[in-house]
């Protein structure tokens, strides 16, 4: 596979995109992406690490120039010291990642002091997905057949070509393309890099409540240096310190690991040094000051909705008027022909002749019932005008009772006969028609039997 992408020139000079590069860039997106999110869940503002990584990325592309050549000159390379433009000539070649995460730490942490955020915080959600950013960007180093170990006879060797060969194995005699395989120590530590991640992030989610700033950046720093130390006993390209096999990575990264082990411990309360007496056991978010609402205008909308409530109820009656009979209103003429000092045959005549004439008592109005709307409902040309049905005995009781019973202290005053012409009166009162003729001449022949 070609690890150039493709190719372009600009002012006379060749630029070449190459599918390291690339996955690089996209190991860094991804891991920003993350750490993201995982500062968010902390209760912190996400944006300030979008913010921040625009410095971290800048001091760590910096950074792994700079420790490569430092470490290939340690090595005994004197290319970049005969020529130090070299260093930044295009095509710039050679990252250490060792040297990106010390120098993208670094800018990290100042921009975080400056502005008043929490380092830990930030530490904490960014340094697990460095492992995930750095496990993406392995595959680079699959595409460039480089960062290989010494030769194996196990089943998941690799064959690397010979123009990729280190000057170790570049002698095609002793180690033939062909037959010889090679350690595929990048897909080791791509392994070992996600196992460790994983593991962080479910001890970050299983033990979340009782977790105490940096702890989740010590574990990453156990796992990220060890795990380094076992991979440089397979990385034979690194210069070692003088003839052992112990290289200036090794030691960096078993460093690394050790201090990860003491800040593991002082911060679960195995051990108390004295440098983290004044460490915070939780996280401190930064405050935001938020703009005062004392000058903002409420809307309108909601005083609006206020007067509509208000207006409701005085519509609403209007439209739902039940349709009562108003029949306590016809009871006044009975006050006005009440008799109290009236000869008795002269009462029982003015009965008579009250009872024998109940139409022209009863007003028309009761029998008009009102429409529940505001206007009358329109019928239909074959709809036919409901016939007025006689009330039954039950309802003139009751309407009868109602009627009365404001009326009991006058009918106690009069005498027995004008009593009953009340009755009878109230009857012909309530009965909407003419229909109650029959009680009335009944009580007409009475009458005139008493009178002969």
């Amino acid at each position: 596979m070609n690890p150039v992408l493709f190719s372009f020139k600009i002012f006379g000079n060749t630029i070449d995109l190459t599918w390291y590069g690339l996955i690089v860039m996209s190991g860094v997106l991804l891991g920003a992406w993350l750490a993201e999110k995982e500062v968010r869940r902390r209760g912190e503002n996400g944006e300030a690490l979008v913010d921040a990584m625009v410095w971290a990325v800048i001091g760590g592309i910096l950074g792994a120039r700079f420790w490569y050549v430092v470490n290939a000159t340690l090595g005994g390379n004197r290319a970049y010291l005969d020529d130090p433009i070299s260093i930044i000539r295009p095509p710039i070649a050679g990252l250490h990642f060792f040297g990106g995460l010390l120098f993208g730490g670094v800018a990290l942490i100042i921009y975080l002091k400056q502005n008043g955020y929490d380092v830990w915080l930030f530490l904490d959600a960014v340094a697990p997905v460095t492992l995930i950013g750095q496990a993406l960007g392995r595959l680079g180093n699959f595409i460039n057949q480089e960062l290989y170990g010494p030769p194996t006879l196990l089943p998941w060797g690799i064959s690397i070509s010979a123009e990729h060969r280190i000057p170790q194995f570049a002698d095609l005699t002793l180690y033939p393309v062909d037959t010889t395989r090679f350690h595929p120590t990048f897909a080791y530590e791509m392994i070992l890099n996600i196992l460790a991640f994983l593991f962080i992030f479910w001890y970050a989610r299983q033990y979340q409540k009782r977790i105490k700033a940096g702890e989740i950046f010590s574990l990453w720093l156990i796992f990220a240096g060890f795990m380094r130390t076992f991979i440089e006993f397979f990385r034979p390209d690194q210069p070692r310190i003088g003839d052992t096999f112990v290289s200036y990575t090794m030691v960096i990264a078993f460093l690394m690991g050790v201090s990860g082990v003491v800040l593991y411990l002082a911060r679960i309360g195995v051990t108390r040094p004295a440098f983290a007496t004044a460490w915070l056991t939780g996280y401190r978010v930064k405050s935001v000051k938020k703009p005062t609402t004392s000058s903002v205008k409420r809307p309108a909308a909601p005083v609006q909705r206020t007067l509509a409530a208000a207006e409701k109820p005085v519509t609403a009656p209007a439209e739902k008027i039940s349709p009562v009979v108003e029949a306590p209103v016809v009871a006044a003429p009975v006050e006005e022909i009440t008799p109290v000092a009236v000869a008795p045959f002269e009462a029982k005549k003015e009965t008579a002749a009250v009872e024998s004439q109940p139409v022209e008592i009863a007003p028309a109005e009761p029998v008009v019932k009102k429409a529940r709307g505001t206007t009358p409902r329109a019928r239909k040309p074959s709809e036919k005008k409901p016939a007025v049905k006689t009330p039954s005995k039950k309802a003139v009781t009751t309407a009868s009772k109602k009627t009365t019973t404001a009326k009991k202290p006058a009918v106690k005053k009069t005498s027995t006969k004008t009593t009953t012409a009340k009755k009878s009166v109230t009857k012909a009162t309530v009965k909407k028609t003419s229909v109650a003729k029959k009680p009335a001449t009944k009580k007409t022949g009475t009458t005139t039997k008493k009178t002969k």
